[in-house]
């Protein structure tokens, strides 16, 4: 009999992305384990739209981690949740007003009842959720080369 092993959680895992410049322009390719991303900025924000900016990664996360979340879920419990939608709409934090995140969710309307409920309550675990509510400490420091 195999032993068995834990799947290692994401909140023990450390994390690693690199962004770098290119050509001296805004636009950033950024790297995560063996995938390449692109993040710009719009025209008139002095980029030139190559790819979605920081702000509406960190909001596609948001949405991708949410749907994931819910789905895993789903799948271990062995229900047929059909097409599941996940929009963030983001609001950076103003003057006086706290960062805003709304999030929609979409599931098919013959779901019972019961388990749109458990689903919604589910969403609020996902890990990037809980990161963004929750105390977040940043170590800065400088390396030249």
């Amino acid at each position: 009999m195999k032993p068995f092993v834990r799947k290692r959680d994401e909140r023990e895992r450390k994390m690693h992305a690199v962004s770098r410049r290119r050509d001296g322009a805004v636009r950033n390719d950024v790297e995560i384990r063996e995938h390449r991303l692109v993040a710009d900025e719009l025209q008139d924000e002095g980029g030139e739209d190559e790819g979605p900016s920081p702000l509406e990664l960190l909001a596609g996360s948001l949405a991708s981690c949410t749907a994931i979340t819910m789905q895993m879920y789903a799948d271990r419990k062995g229900w047929d949740i059909g097409e599941l939608s996940v929009g963030v709409d983001y609001q950076p934090a103003q003057r006086g007003a706290p960062t805003r995140f709304e999030l929609v969710v979409e599931l098919p309307k013959e779901l019972p009842e019961e388990q749109r409920e458990k689903l919604m309550q589910i969403a609020a675990k996902c890990p990037v959720h809980r990161t963004l509510e929750g105390e977040v400490m940043f170590e800065e420091r400088l390396e030249l080369n």
